[in-house]
């Protein structure tokens, strides 16, 4: 039987016994370890799934099959099968990793002859370090780690004379500190340290940590420094922030408590990790992630500052009471952004009740041509969902209405959703976006229980239009209106009310120029009078 089978098996939950192969294994009493290693490849061999989805299968497998009684023993069981697994030549290491995996979940609910075994771990790992047995140090380190041999077994092992006749040692510590040696002259320096760390060896230092660090070695170095202790991680912070390696310093230092040892580093750091969300636009962000100390605070006031944006200049220093800024209002930068004065907008409405949205309803349905665009508060944790969009705004060529998504969906969910399907369905009005089907998916998501998400027609796709610049959306506008859009709020609280005049400025804006881009498509398509060449076009406005 393929591992394919056993997957298809695992998959469904039968009832069924399984089998490794078509021999039985319900009993392993008189199976030999070779046996059941040609056996356990030609499992292998035979499948056609991917390698790893195999390995897995095969993995499982065996785990179940320590419960059904090899001799001597399982973990006596898996040695023998070590001590074998050489001769399979390609499937040598792949088999070992297989087997101490599936030992290393079996010993975890089943101490068996594992207290037994340890003698014989020893001396096989003896064997592997003297040449004896064809093992790499990988199986060798994992061996140890599995089957947890100590000091005390090798000695074992060493004073019974069972080791091979190359292997003469006063003692296991001296044995081990040779092997490290050798370990780290080739630059393992991961199994040096995992050595180190397993028998408590306390190596000289500092020149091995400096070694590991002009090699690169860093999960190495960092492992060795937190092993070794406190006076150890502070020389690893130096050489980190030496090497300019700031991040690396901010989590060894966060990580086992020394802000008090390395406080400018520190603040050095989570300095650096502010800039790089400034740069990003995640000023909220980063406010939050300065957690309101002074220094911090200051420091993202500067940023801000270098941005050329004053409103979160004057809004940090109002909030923080911050002393000493000059006013930027007036300062001269050398961008120049769009505003809605320019773009003959009149009014910004912002919709959160019954009445406002059946209002805005009627205006947005006596459009043509609208805008359409929505914001969401940014997640920044690894794994987790993106938070609910916040806001839709919608753009005509005079006002821009702002729906308040996350209060109307709670408060009158039946009467949002039959509003917005009359402006997303309906076939006379012609929606525009930038990437807007990405949004939709984003509030189909948000709100599953809405009908009207669910679809969007007359939805025109204003990257389709025009040979899009770098720099997005703004790129476009500064290409087409002859300024760009200010990205600095971009990432900001589109989750609290209210919304800052600045945000329902930047929202507005990002609906009301899709409508102004649009009427600059007659100058950016037509051919020159003087041309005679056919022109191709093509239309992008969805039937």
């Amino acid at each position: 039987m393929g591992v394919e089978k056993e997957v298809v098996e695992h998959k469904q939950e039968t009832c069924q016994e399984w089998t490794l192969s078509v021999h039985a294994f319900s009993d392993l009493t008189n199976v030999s370890p070779t046996v059941f290693l040609y056996l356990m490849k030609a499992c292998y061999t035979s499948g056609t799934f991917k390698a790893t989805t195999k390995f897995r299968a095969l993995q499982h497998r065996v785990h179940q099959i320590l419960h059904n009684s090899p001799q001597p023993g399982p973990a006596a069981f898996v040695i023998h099968c070590l001590y074998a697994l050489p001769t399979f030549g390609i499937y040598s290491e792949g088999f070992s990793h297989l087997l101490l995996s599936a030992l290393r979940r079996f010993l975890k609910s089943n101490i068996a002859d594992s207290l037994e075994a340890k003698d014989l771990a020893a001396q096989l790992f003896l064997d592997i370090v003297g040449g004896f047995i064809d093992h790499d140090e990988k199986v060798a380190l994992k061996v140890i780690e599995v089957f947890d041999v100590g000091q005390i077994n090798l000695e074992n092992v060493l004073c019974r004379g069972k080791g091979k006749s190359g292997l003469r040692y006063d003692s296991a510590i001296t044995m081990l500190q040779e092997y490290i040696f050798k370990s780290i002259e080739s630059q393992s320096f991961m199994t040096a340290v995992s050595l180190l760390e397993h028998f408590s060896i306390r190596h000289s230092g500092q020149s091995f940590l400096l070694s590991m660090l002009e090699n690169n070695h860093f999960m190495a170095a960092e492992k060795f420094a937190k092993f070794m202790g406190k006076p150890m991680l502070c020389i690893l912070v130096q050489e980190y922030v030496h090497r300019k390696k700031l991040k690396n310093a901010y989590q060894i230092i966060k990580q086992n408590n020394l802000q008090g040892e390395f406080s400018d580093v520190y603040h050095l750091c989570k300095e650096s990790s502010l800039k790089k969300l400034a740069e990003k636009g995640c000023w909220d962000v980063a406010e939050l992630k300065a957690k309101g100390n002074k220094r911090l605070i200051e420091y993202l006031v500067y940023l801000a500052m270098e941005a050329g944006y004053s409103e979160k200049v004057d809004e940090l220093c109002d909030r923080f009471s911050l002393q000493g800024f000059p006013k930027v209002t007036g300062l001269v930068h050398d961008r120049r952004y769009l505003n809605l004065t320019e773009l003959a907008i009149e009014g910004i409405i912002w919709v959160d009740d019954i009445e406002g949205l059946q209002s805005a309803t009627c205006h947005i349905e006596g459009s043509k041509v609208i805008g359409i665009d929505c914001e969401w508060k940014p997640n920044y944790e690894k794994g987790s969902k993106p938070n609910k969009v916040s806001i839709m705004q919608i753009s005509s060529d005079r006002s821009v209405f702002i729906v308040d998504l996350l209060r109307l969906s709670v408060d009158v969910p039946d009467i949002l959703d039959n509003c917005l399907k009359r402006i997303l369905r309906s076939p006379r009005i012609l929606k525009l976006g930038y990437n807007f089907q990405c949004d939709m998916k984003q509030l189909a998501s948000s709100y599953r229980a809405l009908e009207c998400f669910k679809h969007c027609d007359m939805l025109l796709d204003i990257q389709c239009v025009f040979r899009e610049p770098s720099g997005g959306l703004s790129g476009l506008a500064q290409k087409i209106l002859g300024a760009g859009l200010n990205k600095t709020r971009r990432n900001s609280n589109w989750e609290q009310r209210p919304l800052s005049q600045n945000q329902l400025e930047y929202a507005a804006l990002d609906a009301a120029v899709l409508v102004h881009i649009f009427s600059h498509v007659r100058d950016q398509s037509q051919p020159a009078a003087e041309s005679n060449e056919r022109l191709e076009w093509k239309s992008h406005i969805p039937i």
